[in-house]
């Protein structure tokens, strides 16, 4: 069963009868996926930028939109419409394989990892992980690696509380610690 299938047979039922919603669309669910990394290191080394976007590219599926900076900033070399990160917003198919790659691939590939937080649910309901090495994911070879970078994902939900977001999460498989 695909997350969407999941979603739709299994998620939906449990938040109708924790939360007592009666329409199907005030249920909570996830709006977008946006995964992002700031190439601070690019400033200085231009294949870095390459790198990232292809990275970013095999790991989503998606090519990247270059995000410039807004203003210049001498303390940190920076001008203004210099490429300071990249992302990638998903939505639709895109985003639940993603998610579901995540939940089963990913996370349990990452070193030492013990559950996520449930402080990275913020009061809206979205959760926002950051992710030391790139090399987690299963797109990425680690003998191809020339540079490890880390990179944030912010899984977007429409929920209305911080309870909501974190109820529809754990539905979905995240697997947070038990406190």
């Amino acid at each position: 069963m695909n997350l969407k299938e999941k979603y739709q047979k299994v998620v939906i039922p449990a938040l109708k009868e924790k939360f007592g919603y009666k329409n199907n669309l005030a249920i909570p669910r996830i709006d977008k996926v946006v995964v992002n990394v700031g190439t601070g290191q690019g400033l200085k080394d231009a294949k870095f930028n390459e790198v990232v976007a292809a990275t970013l590219e095999r790991i989503t599926g998606q090519r990247p939109i270059r995000v410039a900076a807004k203003k210049s900033i001498s303390n940190f070399k920076i001008r203004a419409g210099l490429v300071v990160g990249m992302m990638v917003t998903l939505r639709g198919k895109r985003m639940y394989d993603f998610v579901d790659k995540l939940i089963n691939i990913t996370l349990p590939r990452v070193r030492d990892f013990r559950g996520l937080e449930t402080r990275s649910v913020d009061p809206q309901g979205n959760l926002n992980l950051g992710f030391k090495e790139h090399i987690a994911f299963p797109e990425i070879k680690s003998d191809e690696v020339e540079k490890i970078h880390g990179l944030e994902i912010s899984i977007v939900t429409t929920a209305k509380s911080r309870e909501e977001g974190l109820e529809l999460l754990t539905l979905l498989g995240l697997p947070f610690r038990k406190q």
